[in-house]
């Protein structure tokens, strides 16, 4: 129907293609301002008129239309009421296609997202969460859209660090303890060595040194790395089951070891190297950015190497149209640099190819998380406890619901994602169980539970085929008319979602499309005696669960039947 509306403007208003004029269209705030409408302020320079003239010069233009009831000028304002017949066919013909909301605009195109990529050896916690949800729901609405993604876990598995763990395991760990405690015994000793470096500056040489161990190739110091990562995954992959979330490929930079010299030698060949205090860089300040440094004083890697071997084996390997990276907004001038370091070796592509995607800080109670101090929350506690919160809730509301434990778990976990996703990425989050745990509100499971109450309706309306047509003309009511148009939303919603990288405008629209029903409902009875009002009323209803459903997916969440 939009798209009609477009083409009807774009015959009559020169200077401005259908694509521009679509972009222009707006929904109106209240219903009696019309179904759609075209501001004319854009017009004014080029139609040398005011955008009153012009918004009533274009009404006489188009005339009588078949499917409008009237076109109606309002100020600059262009207002279009469309027969509420065909509007509401058109919006239920479309809602109930399989893939509303998707396309095929990302057709034969590859996407590479890198995220969650915690650091080996160190706990899952609240702050890793943030990319992991980020990344996981974008990797959803880019499918939708029907790219092929590609998942990458960009394991943090390799650097100093390990210097430093295996000195403090050599110091005040035992194997027994290790194979006991997993990552929590080695984030004793991480936050040990750090304790002990204060007192004794010696210990970061001796770490630098088994390091170095590490990058020649020792095979003592390889094979209690390798150890501390296998205990590592196990845990990680814990997390991840309990998220239900998975990766195409845990390549971490140690992956990228071998493949180090080669951007070493792009960048010697390219004279892009410099030395500096016996490190090798990269002169940005032509840029307005500090040097990327290439290699150490040793002449080993760093992390921005092997940020950008990863870029090369990833474009080479899945041939990316984009490349994202779904990261704290710390790490803003890292990837600009590593970026600018791709452009300059005469790719182009890395312009557009390749995207930061920043998100806040966590931080407890205003003191920002560290692994150092030991300041941290882990992950499987808090998904652990919100599933335990809402079993007690979901005990003491429906105590006779089956399968209450596997309910409680997808409504806690739903809980902490969409607690994530509300919010806009950018912004950072002060990490509270009241605010994770509230079940009131715009949340999860308010979501879901409205979600379940769809579902009973359905299962109420024994008779309900939502292949069998409906009679448009009983959908009239304004709370009917509203939820239509907010489930009719749900393309832009997802097209919005993948333009801005902002997995918020999906979760933001779920809890209007749950307003917008609940507000049906309680205006509303469906279950009524004209065989023909009910079915189109249990279709809206059908409509509402399938569509919050579809969004809950696009979010990572599960969408309960019953609650």
């Amino acid at each position: 129907m939009k798209e009609k509306i477009v083409n009807l403007i774009a015959d009559h208003v020169e200077g401005m293609t259908a694509e521009e004029i679509a972009t222009f269209i707006e929904i109106p705030p209240k219903q009696e301002l019309g179904d759609y409408a075209f501001p004319c302020f854009r017009l004014a320079k080029t139609m040398h008129k005011a955008p009153n003239l012009i918004a009533a010069d274009i009404k006489e233009a188009i005339g009588d239309v078949d499917f409008l009831d009237k076109i109606d000028v309002q100020g600059a304002y262009l207002n279009f009421f469309v027969k509420k017949d065909i509007f509401v066919q058109t919006m239920i013909e479309a809602a109930l296609k399989d893939n509303f909301g998707g396309s095929d605009e990302g057709a034969d195109k590859v996407i590479c997202i890198d995220y969650s990529s915690p650091n080996v050896a160190k706990n899952f916690h609240v702050g890793h969460l943030r990319t992991t949800i980020i990344g996981n729901s974008l990797y959803k609405i880019y499918s939708k859209l029907g790219y092929k993604v590609i998942r990458i876990n960009h394991l943090g598995d390799w650097g100093t660090q390990f210097g430093k763990l295996i000195v403090a395991y050599k110091n005040w760990g035992t194997k027994e303890a290790v194979e006991k405690d997993g990552v929590a015994e080695l984030m004793r000793l991480y936050v040990k060595f750090h304790e002990e470096a204060d007192k004794n500056p010696e210990l970061v040489d001796e770490a630098r040194a088994w390091f170095s161990k590490m990058e020649h190739g020792d095979e003592e110091a390889l094979s209690i790395w390798q150890w501390f990562k296998d205990i590592s995954l196990v845990e990680y992959k814990r997390t991840y089951d309990l998220l239900g979330m998975d990766f195409d490929y845990y390549l971490g930079e140690s992956f990228y070891r071998d493949k180090c010299q080669d951007v070493v030698d792009q960048l010697t060949n390219a004279n892009l190297l410099k030395e500096s205090e016996g490190a090798m860089i990269v002169d940005l300040s032509d840029y307005d950015m500090a040097p990327c440094i290439v290699t150490k004083k040793d002449g080993s890697s760093i992390y921005a190497t092997r940020d950008l071997a990863a870029i090369f084996y990833r474009k080479n390997t899945y041939h990316f149209t984009k490349c994202l990276y779904v990261t704290g907004q710390e790490q803003k001038l890292h990837f600009a640099q590593v970026f600018k370091v791709v452009e300059l070796l005469g790719n182009d592509w890395a312009k557009d190819s390749l995207v930061h995607i920043p998100y806040g800080l966590v931080s407890l109670e205003g003191a920002k998380l560290s692994t150092r101090s030991g300041n941290i929350i882990y992950a499987e506690d808090i998904l652990h406890d919100a599933i335990k919160k809402s079993f007690e809730i979901i005990s003491e509301k429906s105590p006779n619901l089956p399968d209450k434990e596997e309910v409680a778990k997808i409504v806690g976990v739903g809980s902490v994602l969409f607690n994530d996703l509300y919010n806009q990425r950018i912004k950072d989050v002060s990490f509270s169980w009241d605010k994770v745990l509230n079940f009131d509100g715009e949340t999860g499971p308010y979501v879901q539970y409205t979600h379940a109450r769809c579902s009973s309706v359905v299962r109420l309306a024994e008779n309900f085929d939502p292949a069998k047509p409906v009679d448009y003309s009983t959908i009239s009511e304004p709370d009917a008319m509203n939820l239509l148009k907010e489930i009719n939303r749900f393309p832009k919603v997802v097209s919005d979602a993948a333009e801005k990288y902002e997995p918020s405008v999906v979760a933001r629209f779920a809890v209007d499309v749950a307003q917008a029903f609940n507000k049906f409902y309680n205006s509303t009875r469906i279950n009524v005696p004209e065989e023909n009002v009910k079915n189109a009323r249990v279709m809206l209803t059908y409509l509402t669960k399938k569509t919050l459903h579809d969004a809950l997916e696009l979010l990572g969440i599960n969408a309960p039947e019953a609650m």
